[in-house]
């Protein structure tokens, strides 16, 4: 299938590793130029070489922190200066700390802003004036199943993730009429590096790792852990042309786990005996 994006110019944020790596490299192999961007230096290096195996189009990487504001408009407006034009934005960054809602504090509260809401806004707008000169756009923020699904222990998770939501469909309102089409990605539960540590602490000092990520992947219709290149292969197609028709969305990407109910034991502390 030709998803159109042949000679698109891309920016993703958080591109170094997880699911921001597996979009870019997704969007890097359907012949798109691609621009990514990320707090390590080394890992965002290792990240471009791995890019540049299967692309068609240019890579390039940006070392940078983009809860800096100033820093991300730079950022945005020199990729839309080098490659000519800015077609595609994927904001994925990180995740605020596990916990019940009144487990937080005013202050842990607005951290959490800091850190998951404001740079999704940032770059969304920073970027909007070259989609617009473009005449064609794509808007692309990675939340979690928390936007669409309330979980009690991600409480933070959940007062970020579902103003993104709102953010995003506000956008999708604006800027349809001029072929911008704005969608959220949902994802349960993905092998990343940070579910990989929490796995670790779990499973503690030289115990199953494994075991420990099967465990935390049982808990959906499929039984398993997401891929990061399954996640990428849906924001691809929602970056597409193919997707012209698809705005103001929130794409839940969990295997099914949000038919089954919560069973969070790794988010609980429920004893390791109890995983099934």
């Amino acid at each position: 299938m030709d998803l159109g994006l042949e000679g698109r110019v891309a920016l993703v944020v958080g591109g170094s590793s997880g699911i921001g790596l597996a979009v870019a490299a997704e969007l890097a192999r359907e012949g798109a130029h691609v621009a990514i961007g990320a707090r390590d230096p080394e890992k965002l290096k290792a990240a471009v070489a791995d890019l540049q195996e299967g692309a068609r189009g240019r890579i390039t990487g940006t070392s940078l922190d983009v809860t800096d504001s100033g820093a991300a408009q730079r950022w945005v407006d020199g990729v839309a200066a080098e490659f000519g034009a800015l077609h595609i934005v994927l904001v994925s960054g990180g995740s605020p700390p596990i916990g019940p809602a009144s487990g937080f504090d005013v202050a842990d509260y607005q951290a959490a802003v800091e850190q998951v809401l404001y740079p999704a806004v940032v770059v969304a707008l920073a970027a909007l004036p070259h989609l617009r000169a473009a005449g064609w756009g794509r808007l692309l923020f990675v939340a979690s199943e928390t936007a669409a699904v309330p979980i009690g222990p991600l409480a933070l998770s959940g007062v970020t993730r579902a103003a993104i939501t709102r953010l995003a469909q506000g956008l999708a309102a604006d800027l349809g009429r001029e072929a911008i089409t704005v969608n959220v990605l949902a994802p349960g539960t993905v092998r990343t590096p940070p579910i990989e540590r929490a796995a670790a602490r779990l499973a503690g000092e030289g115990g199953d790792v494994e075991a420990r990520l099967a465990a935390i992947g049982a808990h959906c219709a499929l039984g398993r852990l997401a891929r990061p290149e399954e996640v990428g292969a849906v924001a691809a197609f929602l970056a597409s042309e193919r997707a012209s028709f698809v705005t103001g969305t929130v794409q839940l990407i969990d295997g099914g786990a949000g038919v089954l109910g919560p069973n969070l034991p790794h988010l609980t502390g429920t004893a390791p005996d109890t995983f099934t």
